[in-house]
């Protein structure tokens, strides 16, 4: 039975469905080319790569999303209007089935020469990119047409690769086989052992056991091959606030820019449940919702990304330097960014690890929310970053205990967020308190006990999260010559008589920004701020290279 649309689609629809005049049409014609579809030819299928984005200019196609055996219709297209979604701006295999309800004249455009007329054609370029927003944020609200996760939903793989989806703006279903019939129906019909559990059943048909995080991308086409003989302007590594402002600046000037991240967009920015202090958003933002539009930013203006794809090392080339990836991949490019940012800090409990994966989290995001509703958790950490989560966990959680190491939060958090915790009836705030112990069987966590000044108290608790802070993502760059500080943060300004500047490390044409940059200030907006400015230094670095070293490779760009 067809289920009801997505409400942001009945709330937009004009929006998400715009109508192209013909004199609008005519005008994107030199962007694309135009070819006929007989009526029941497909023009997109669910798992494979679109054309790219297609208009109608006679005759009328059906759109329907894949739900258990049957579709979904979404909508019928007709003249003046168009097929696609995020998907077609970066060349990836398509989330929705488009069949021609009758004989289609169409005029196709390609990713590459859409991001053009974007440029090119800035009001229909605004009209277009809103309506490709909206139709993936119906997708993600419905989840149909991405992958299908299979397992019990509190299981720690289940919550690993539905968190990857989620954080890459990827549709996905999570289906528990004790609640569901359909997802019941699927164990049995590929026969598999409940406890080899969770099985994820990819778009195309393929079923997977447990699989990675590459695994999965590569299967529903997240990531493509990267081409080794391509020589870009800059290869940013991170894709945090720094990378993605780095990306954004530097694509929209006419740089060719490679972003790799081995998780997510976003880095930890994208994982604050609101963020409340950032210029231009006084009713605030989450910060999946700050980086998405980072994200889509970057892709409009050409930048390829490449995510899930982990950097192992830095090495010189002839043409700059070379980035050996995971896989045994290989990006060279004339400079590099270093955006890495830095990575979750774990708490010193002998048995941590065990809980993990399960009930012990590093971000509150609905995944967990929806997990511990109702129930009482704890929180250790005392930043911003803490203090939104604690806020966020509070309007679903029974009771939040806020454990902090130090005297008070007022010397390391917001005087706002301190002022709502102490307005929220069930957030409880222990000062000088930290975790002992942690008590459970089979990864799932039973009690913590922590030690404060009222001695030592013990709390059954099924769910613990961490925000105690970060270190920097540097251990990849051993061996490569860049200089850390102590505690292995990047150092800049060392060759400030460059025109790399503050930015520069000391090696020429690496530069680094953001949290992983020595001395940075750990905000969005400085991160950002960073992400712009090392652009000039970028063009200053090319501009003194000898007109031999900075003449283009033979190998073309890649384009997202």
């Amino acid at each position: 039975m067809a289920s009801p649309q997505p409400l942001i689609i009945e709330q937009r629809r004009d929006q998400a469905f715009p109508q192209l005049e013909a004199a609008e049409i005519e005008r994107m014609r030199r962007f694309g080319h135009c070819r006929t579809y007989r009526a029941g030819e497909p023009l997109e299928q669910v798992g494979k790569v679109a054309e790219g984005l297609v208009i109608v200019i006679t005759g009328e196609a059906d759109v329907s999303q894949r739900r258990g055996d049957g579709y979904v219709p979404i909508v019928t297209h007709g003249p003046g209007h168009f097929m696609g979604e995020l998907a077609q701006l970066s060349g990836r295999p398509a989330l929705v089935d488009v069949i021609a309800k009758s004989d289609v004249h169409a005029l196709t455009i390609p990713p590459d020469q859409l991001r053009a007329l974007m440029i090119a054609e800035a009001e229909l370029g605004e009209r277009i990119m809103r309506a490709l927003i909206l139709r993936r944020m119906a997708l993600l609200q419905s989840g149909a047409g991405g992958p299908i996760i299979i397992g019990r939903a509190d299981n720690g793989d289940v919550l690993r690769l539905a968190n990857f989806l989620r954080r890459n703006g990827h549709p996905h279903e999570s289906l528990d086989p004790a609640m569901d019939s359909c997802a019941r129906t699927l164990v049995e019909r590929f026969h598999i052992d409940p406890g080899h559990l969770p099985m994820v059943l990819c778009p195309g048909g393929q079923l997977l056991h447990n699989p990675s995080e590459v695994e999965l991308a590569r299967c529903i086409g997240l990531v493509q091959p990267i081409d080794p003989d391509c020589v870009y302007d800059v290869a940013i590594v991170g894709s945090g606030p720094a990378g993605l402002a780095t990306a954004v600046y530097a694509a929209s000037e006419g740089l060719s820019v490679i972003v790799l991240d081995c998780r997510s967009f976003g880095g930890q920015a994208g994982a604050s449940a609101r963020i409340e202090n950032y210029l231009g958003f006084p009713t605030g933002i989450t910060g999946m919702a700050l980086m998405a539009r980072a994200y889509n930013q970057a892709q409009k203006f050409g930048a390829q990304i490449v995510i899930p794809s982990e950097a192992k090392s830095l090495h010189p080339s002839v043409h700059g330097y070379s980035l050996m990836l995971a896989g045994n991949e290989r990006v060279t490019a004339r400079t590099i960014v270093l955006a890495s940012g830095a990575r979750y800090r774990r708490l010193n409990v002998a048995n941590l690890e065990a809980f993990e994966a399960a009930s012990v989290h590093y971000w509150a995001s609905p995944l967990e929310t929806k997990l511990c509703a109702g129930e009482e958790v704890a929180l250790v950490g005392a930043g911003n970053s803490a203090g939104q989560a604690t806020v966020y966990l509070a309007s679903h959680a029974k009771k939040v205990w806020l454990l902090v190491r130090g005297d008070s939060l007022e010397a390391t958090m917001s005087r706002y967020l301190v002022d709502r915790i102490e307005g929220l009836p069930n957030v409880a705030v222990l000062t000088r308190t930290s975790i002992n112990a942690l008590e459970g069987e089979n990864g799932m966590l039973e009690a913590v006990r922590w030690r404060g000044p009222a001695g030592e108290q013990r709390h059954a608790l099924r769910h613990l999260f961490l925000f105690i802070g970060a270190e920097p993502n540097t251990d990849w760059l051993a061996g490569s010559g860049i200089g850390l500080d102590a505690k292995g943060f990047a150092v800049t300004g060392q060759r400030a008589d460059r025109s790399g500047g503050l930015l520069e490390t000391n090696l020429p044409g690496v530069f680094a920004v953001g949290d992983v940059r020595s001395g940075s200030v750990k905000r969005v907006a400085a991160s950002v701020g960073e992400g712009a400015q090392v652009v000039a230094a970028i063009h200053g670095y090319l501009a003194s290279l000898t007109p031999e070293a900075a003449a283009p490779a033979p190998a073309k760009a890649a384009s997202a």
